[in-house]
């Protein structure tokens, strides 16, 4: 099992061979850090689509060398996005990257479905976190895509997150479904849908995990408060995947642990065709390289 986003940087530099990863709107300084990073370390190159000139700048701002890379000069940022999403869809690269451009720009590509990568299954960002002294990752879903999942959505996101957790090896990976506490209130629906997704990994219905639910947040994570609240369960104090029930909760847990937790994010999203690397715009280079890192892993083997 991978315990740091470093221990992940050294998994993907072992499956040996670079992946390849489709840039959109590539003319980014920070992400193009972020493909030098992983071309250095062997873990990936890159076809960078997106308006040439700009990306020859920003790539002598940060001093890396084009020839190692494919450029295909496209300056419209939504053809470029359909492009990079197409070279995908193609098996010209093995993952997609978000550069330059709005979220939901690069998404309309994805699902497009001609050139698109979908698969039927809920699209969800799985997050990658290390918070300091913990000892451990936590993964985190969704604080960047879903606004507010349904039932069937909440299942689909916790078998993306599994996924992820797989190939970081965890192999049944233990899923907290966190509310604001471990009643079921029926005026908080959050609560009832956690309870009904553990029931529901409970008659298979969801796979390769343990789910349990309504949890709060000290109860999955703490052994301490699990001890102190009584909590009997296999997940409490000892989760590795937090499914939380609305995007500002896990918006604000990510940022919190960057911010004020001092504590290193990556992530993914999951439930497409192939990898996709989605990051803020306010996440850091080696947070992008991380996340690069993690594609790389799920792109393996794929």
């Amino acid at each position: 099992m991978l315990t740091s986003l470093d221990a992940i940087l050294a998994a993907a530099k072992a499956t040996g061979g670079r992946k390849k990863i489709a840039v959109a709107v590539a003319q980014d300084p920070e992400v193009i850090t972020a493909i030098k990073g992983a071309y250095e370390l062997g873990i990936a190159t890159a076809i960078l689509v997106g308006d040439a000139e700009g990306i020859r700048a920003a790539a002598q701002k940060v001093e890396f060398d084009l020839d190692q890379v494919e450029i295909v000069h496209e300056p419209n940022p939504i053809q470029a996005a359909r492009k990079a999403v197409e070279l995908v869809h193609n098996g010209r690269a093995q993952m997609l990257m978000k550069g330059l451009l709005n979220t939901a720009d690069i998404l309309r590509a994805v699902l497009d479905k001609e050139i698109g990568l979908r698969t039927g299954r809920v699209l969800s960002h799985v997050a990658v976190m290390e918070a300091p002294g913990y000892g451990r990752l936590l993964l985190m879903t969704d604080g960047g895509m879903n606004i507010a999942p349904d039932l069937k959505q909440k299942a689909q996101m916790i078998e993306n997150a599994v996924t992820v957790a797989h190939k970081l090896g965890i192999e049944c990976p233990k899923v907290a479904a966190i509310a604001a506490f471990e009643q079921v209130n029926p005026a908080m629906p959050a609560t009832v849908e956690a309870a009904l997704l553990a029931k529901m990994a409970d008659r298979g219905q969801i796979k390769h995990c343990i789910v349990d639910g309504p949890i709060a947040l000290d109860g999955a994570i703490s052994p301490e408060a699990a001890a102190h609240k009584g909590m009997q369960s296999p997940v409490a104090g000892q989760a590795d995947i937090l499914l939380m029930p609305y995007i500002e909760v896990g918006n604000a847990m990510y940022k919190t642990l960057v911010y004020l937790g001092h504590g290193r994010v990556a992530g993914v999203v999951a439930g497409a065709a192939a990898p996709i690397i989605l990051t803020s715009r306010s996440d850091t280079p080696q947070a992008k390289l991380h996340s690069i890192a993690i594609a790389v892993l799920m792109a393996e083997g794929a």
